[in-house]
C-alpha cells in the first residue's frame, strides 16, 4: 500500500508570499482546515512541510507552507502533489475507501476475471470504477452496493455482479 496519500495538487501561486493554489483532491475538503503537516515529492524525496494558513477560493485552497515564502519557491512546487502520510490520513467510514487502493485491483465476476481498476471517477451520486481487461476491453462499474459485492484491498481484489446489459455476455 501506498504510504502517502494525496490531498491536492499545487496549480500555481497565489500572491507574492508564498501563498499556493491547490486543487483539492479529497472527498473532504474540510480536511485542509485541520492540516498540520503536508509532504511533498522533491527531486525523488518527500519534504516535510507545516502549514502555516489554509483558506478558500472559489473551488481551490489557497495555502500557505512554512518555509515557502516567495512566489518563486512557489512556483518551484507547482505541478507538485501535497500528501499526508497514512497514519495522519482522514480516517475512513465503513465500506469507504482510499483510491489509490482501489487502483490496480482485480475485478472478478463469479471468479472471472474481468481486469483491473485503472481509475475512479467520482460524478454526482456515487463513484465509479474504470476497469480495463481482456474480456470486454474498458468497463464502467458503478461503486454500489447492488454491484460490488466485497473489496479486498489487503489481497487486490473486487468481487462484483455486473447489472443486465453493461456488458454484452457472449
Amino acid at each position: 500500500m501506498e504510504e502517502y496519500l494525496s490531498v491536492g495538487k499545487i496549480i500555481n501561486t497565489h500572491g507574492v508570499r508564498g501563498e499556493m493554489r491547490v486543487l483539492p483532491l479529497t472527498s473532504d475538503i474540510s480536511r485542509f482546515d485541520y492540516l498540520k503537516l503536508v509532504w511533498v515529492e522533491e527531486n525523488g524525496k518527500m519534504v516535510r512541510y507545516f502549514v502555516e494558513k489554509a483558506r478558500y477560493s472559489k473551488q481551490y485552497v489557497l495555502i500557505k507552507l512554512r518555509g515557502i515564502d516567495d512566489m518563486d519557491r512557489a512556483y518551484e512546487l507547482k505541478d507538485h502533489f501535497l500528501k499526508v502520510d497514512r497514519k495522519n490520513a482522514r480516517p475512513l467510514d465503513e465500506d469507504e475507501y482510499f483510491i489509490v487502493d482501489l487502483i490496480d485491483c482485480e475485478v472478478y465476476e463469479n471468479n472471472i476475471l474481468l481486469g483491473k481498476v485503472t481509475d475512479v471517477l467520482q460524478a454526482g451520486g456515487n463513484d465509479c470504477y474504470v476497469v480495463n481487461g481482456l474480456l470486454y476491453g474498458e468497463i464502467l462499474i458503478p461503486a454500489v452496493s447492488s454491484v460490488v459485492c466485497e473489496i479486498d484491498i489487503e489481497n487486490k481484489k473486487i468481487s462484483v455482479l455486473l447489472p443486465e446489459g453493461l456488458v454484452d455476455k457472449k
